[in-house]
């Protein structure tokens, strides 16, 4: 069994308000006291793309200074991400503009963390050498590892005008793969900034809820960011028989 914890959208933009909030779902995360086998960040980590934003990131998050994680970090980046210094500041690694992909094979399945950012647009897209990535990356792997692909852009209308006008581009492509793939159980993406789960081409996709607001659905009002709502956080439980199962909380 895989448990996986899962938070989205930091936004972080050197505000007060921003630390506090990533800081504080970092903190309830850090001292869970029972098992996790990974936290996956599913993008917009940063608010403007900047390499001091990415640098305040990796010390909230352990990755390089502050309290270290007591589980793997897994990041992907998001529309308002920037590659470069993303990877300089984040991942301390060389700093280059090609798509970040990443992999984790973790005791009960693997993680793919993809890259669906266009640099310089708010929409989404896994492009050809990230499917190239994927389509190697799922080869492989053992026969019996189950897989969840995780990126930053749905690709399913979530019926709110805001997240519904710059979705993940081609998801018939994403479609064809998923059906050539049985081994993916799901996908789990962010950018959407509200807890929701539903199904595309019969596999579960779980949107995580954003650390710095919550998006109000037309039902609840005209104010689109509800910047009063408590920070959100999933778990995912991928089991033996790989039926994936979520889980949302807030942190007051």
């Amino acid at each position: 069994m895989l448990v996986l914890a899962h938070i989205s959208d930091l936004h972080l933009d050197g505000s007060t308000r921003a630390t506090e909030r990533a800081e504080r779902v970092r903190d309830r995360l850090w001292r869970l006291p029972g098992r996790v086998d990974a936290l996956l960040v599913t993008g917009d980590i940063a608010d403007h793309g900047a390499e001091a934003e990415y640098e305040e990131a990796a010390r909230i998050l352990g990755l390089r200074g502050g309290d270290a994680p007591p589980f793997p970090v897994l990041t992907c980046p998001g529309n308002h991400d920037s590659r470069a210094p993303y990877r300089k500041a984040l991942l301390g690694r060389p700093a280059a503009e090609g798509p970040v992909n990443s992999v984790r094979v973790l005791d009960g399945g693997a993680v793919l963390m993809c890259d669906s950012s266009i640099p310089g647009s708010d929409e989404g897209a896994l492009d050809d050498e990230t499917y190239d990535w994927i389509e190697a990356t799922l080869d492989g792997l053992d026969e019996d590892v189950p897989a969840l692909l995780a990126f930053h852009h749905p690709p399913a209308a979530l019926h709110h005008p805001l997240p519904d006008a710059y979705p993940l581009r081609r998801p018939d492509r994403l479609a064809a793969l998923l059906e050539s793939r049985p081994r993916i159980a799901g996908l789990v993406t962010g950018h959407a900034h509200t807890a929701a789960a539903t199904v595309f081409a019969g596999r579960p996709l779980v949107v995580g809820p954003g650390v710095t607001w919550t998006l109000r659905l037309p039902w609840e009002g005209e104010q689109v960011a509800d910047r009063d709502a408590p920070v959100g956080l999933a778990f995912h439980v991928l089991d033996d028989a790989g039926r994936l199962t979520s889980h949302f909380r807030v942190v007051t």
